[in-house]
Formats: C-alpha cells, sequence, structure tokens
C-alpha cells in the first residue's frame, strides 16, 4: 500500500490529517505538485484526473479522492470514529461534511485558483471575476457557521470527525486565497484554535 501524497495542497492534507487522528501510518510517494509532477505518468497512469491523494493497494487496486480514502481507512479502523457513530449521527457528519466541502473549501478553492498568479498554467482558464465572486460566498457560510458553533464543539456535533478536518483545511486555506475569517465569528475562531491544536494538525 502506498499513498501518492501532494504536500501542502488541501486535499492531500485532508487525508494525511485524517490518517494521524487514526493513528495510521502509510508509506507515501511525494509529489511535487508545483513541478505538476501531478501530470506525470506516476499519477497520470493511476488516476487519469491527474488528481491527488491517490491510494494504491498492495493488489494494485486503486482509491481517489479524498474522502473516498477516508472512508476506506474508517472500514479498516473504526476507532476513533470519523465518520459518525449510529444512523442519526453518520447523518449529520455526512451532512456537515458536504457544507464544509460545497460551501467553504469549494469557494476557497475557486477563489486560489482563479486569482492566484501562480495557478494560472492550472486553471484555464483562469476568470478573476469567479474568483473574486467566491469570496463572500466563503465569508457568508463562515457566518452561518458561527451560529451553528455557539451551541457544540464541533462542527457535527459534540465529537471530532471529518467535518472538522475539512473545515481546518478549508480556513487555512483561506490564507493563501486572501480571505479573512470575520473578527465577529468568534465561534469559528475557538473552533479553528482548537482544531489546530490536536497534534494531528501538523500532519
Amino acid at each position: 500500500m502506498k499513498l501518492f501524497d501532494g504536500g501542502r495542497a488541501p486535499n492531500p492534507r485532508r487525508v494525511r490529517v485524517f490518517l494521524a487522528e487514526k493513528g495510521i501510518e502509510v508509506p507515501q510517494v511525494p509529489i511535487d505538485m508545483g513541478a505538476l509532477e501531478h501530470r506525470k505518468q506516476a499519477v497520470s497512469s493511476r488516476n487519469p484526473l491527474q488528481r491527488l491523494p491517490v491510494l494504491e493497494l498492495d493488489d494494485g487496486t486503486v482509491i481517489t479522492e479524498s474522502v473516498a480514502i477516508c472512508r476506506y481507512f474508517e472500514e479498516l479502523h473504526p476507532e476513533p470514529a470519523l465518520f459518525g457513530r449510529g444512523a442519526l449521527g453518520k447523518a449529520q457528519v455526512e451532512m456537515w461534511q458536504r457544507r464544509m466541502e460545497f460551501n467553504l473549501l469549494n469557494c476557497v478553492a475557486q477563489a486560489f485558483r482563479h486569482i492566484h498568479p501562480a495557478m494560472k498554467e492550472w486553471e484555464i482558464p483562469q476568470i478573476p471575476e469567479w474568483g473574486e465572486a467566491n469570496k463572500p460566498k466563503a465569508v457568508q457560510f463562515l457566518r452561518l457557521l458561527d451560529g451553528e458553533l455557539g451551541s457544540r464543539e464541533f462542527i457535527a456535533g459534540d465529537s471530532y470527525s471529518i467535518a472538522d478536518i475539512t473545515g481546518l483545511i478549508a480556513v487555512d486555506f483561506m490564507k493563501p486565497a486572501r480571505i479573512k475569517v470575520p473578527d465577529e465569528c468568534a465561534n469559528v475562531l475557538r473552533w479553528h484554535q482548537a482544531v489546530s491544536s490536536r497534534p494531528s494538525a501538523s500532519a
């Protein structure tokens, strides 16, 4: 088994944080995305979309997409449960995971990919107006999230989950995307400080 890893990019980091929370070690194959190595044979032969991370199992089976990889390891190592417990708990984690992905991480990623000069060779065509349009969407969702976090410690309930991992990655990614968490979002700032202090956050 080996994990083709993309360093500081959000989705590879999401898997590393998840594995760290589980205490799982997987041999990694570092891929320099800055040098566009993810477009070369080692990755493209395993994932035609040329995206990372990519997990290759011992028998050669390939799993791509960060959440799919995390789900695979959740089934193999169910504790600690990062996708929720029971029918309701799992549904709540799924709900908030999708909300964090679609309403925050995706908006931040679109802002970064369509505005940052370093992404000109990645995002073709690069549309700065679309990048700018996504910034207020991310901020608007953070204000909604702030209200939710006023009544609980973590995003999907009382336990840390993949929704918190996605949120952590998204908020950290706001810095290079040049988006700021509003000062009035005290609950989001409290939550972010707490999840950032977990040992897994440095994975």
